[in-house]
């Protein structure tokens, strides 16, 4: 299971009900960010699932609104008594962005580890999810995120006990550990089914359609996409700016096979991204809008359908 939450919807400055860009993303009690806009520590701190548990962030280029928030942030993991390493990960000028950034942040209680792509991007894992980081069409180095979580075959307790495996040793099997048995070692594979459907989503903002966005959403089960203008009149604005129309959102998610399309990082001038839906959802039905607050969670799927999701709104945000 995936929980997320959606801290920051907003683009380019702060609105008083919506943050800018950041993805709260939690594993089986690990959890990391995508981006780190101004005010990120406060979504956490009303989210309330804590900051010593994030691992790390990835950060999808450099513009202000995706990563002013990181000095905040990396206070906040040192006044929750953090010592383990933290991990940033993002385009080259990675180091030289937050060095300059953290010139107010005093010596931290814990080492900030930074992981620079090279152009084509790059494959990595955080919190137990296999991360791609793919380029993106924004006029400046920019990457969206393919996120799997990987699913192992079956457990097998009849082959288990052909095998006269104790209980005992079975949770380390059903977790992809060998146990050794006497002279005998018992490998996963002899007691695990094959492979089976994971869940996989997309976080990418900032870009224009391009074929990269569609290769790395392709059959995802979610996707949550950049809706920077709704109105067509924006269009020319949207191609000027390298950001996305909500319709182009819609059909970039139509065109991939994914299962489902959350819009976030919407224009200051969008009021009511609400509005806005009615034309995403004639290209792509299964299109909602971000808000601040918005909870999401994806469980395994069953047989061959998609993966489980479950929206809500936390109450007191």
């Amino acid at each position: 299971m995936v929980e997320m939450c959606l801290l920051g919807t907003g683009g380019t400055l702060p609105l008083k009900d919506r943050a800018l860009s950041s993805l709260y993303v939690r594993v089986n009690g690990r959890a990391m960010l995508a981006d780190c806009g101004e005010g990120t520590q406060v979504g956490i701190r009303r989210l309330g699932w804590g900051f010593r548990c994030l691992e790390g962030l990835v950060l999808t280029h450099f513009h202000g609104d995706h990563c002013t928030g990181l000095p905040g942030l990396l206070l906040s993991l040192e006044k929750a008594g953090r010592e383990e390493p933290f991990d940033i990960w993002g385009p080259a000028g990675l180091k030289r962005v937050v060095e300059g950034l953290c010139v107010i942040v005093p010596k931290l209680s814990f080492a900030v580890r930074l992981h620079e792509y090279p152009p084509e991007g790059r494959s990595f894992e955080l919190i137990g999810l296999q991360i791609r980081a793919f380029p993106v069409d924004h006029g400046i180095p920019c990457y969206g995120y393919r996120m799997e979580l990987e699913r192992k075959g079956a457990f097998d307790p009849e082959r288990a006990r052909e095998l006269k495996i104790p209980l005992s040793e079975w949770k380390k099997l059903q977790a992809g550990e060998s146990v050794r048995l006497g002279l005998r070692k018992i490998r996963p594979e002899e007691v695990l089914g094959p492979a089976r459907k994971g869940i996989t989503f997309v976080f990418s903002t900032d870009t224009r359609p391009c074929e990269t966005l569609r290769k790395y959403t392709a059959g995802a089960d979610l996707a949550l996409l950049e809706g920077m203008y709704a109105e067509e009149e924006k269009h020319p604005l949207a191609v000027k700016n390298h950001h996305m129309m909500f319709r182009e959102a819609a059909e970039t998610a139509r065109e991939a096979g994914a299962n489902r399309l959350i819009l976030t990082h919407f224009s200051t001038s969008l009021e009511d991204p609400e509005a806005g839906l009615p034309a995403a959802r004639e290209v792509f039905p299964e299109t909602c809008a971000g808000r601040d607050g918005m909870l999401i969670r994806l469980s395994y799927p069953k047989d061959r359908e998609p993966a489980g999701l479950e929206i809500r709104q936390k109450e007191d945000w």
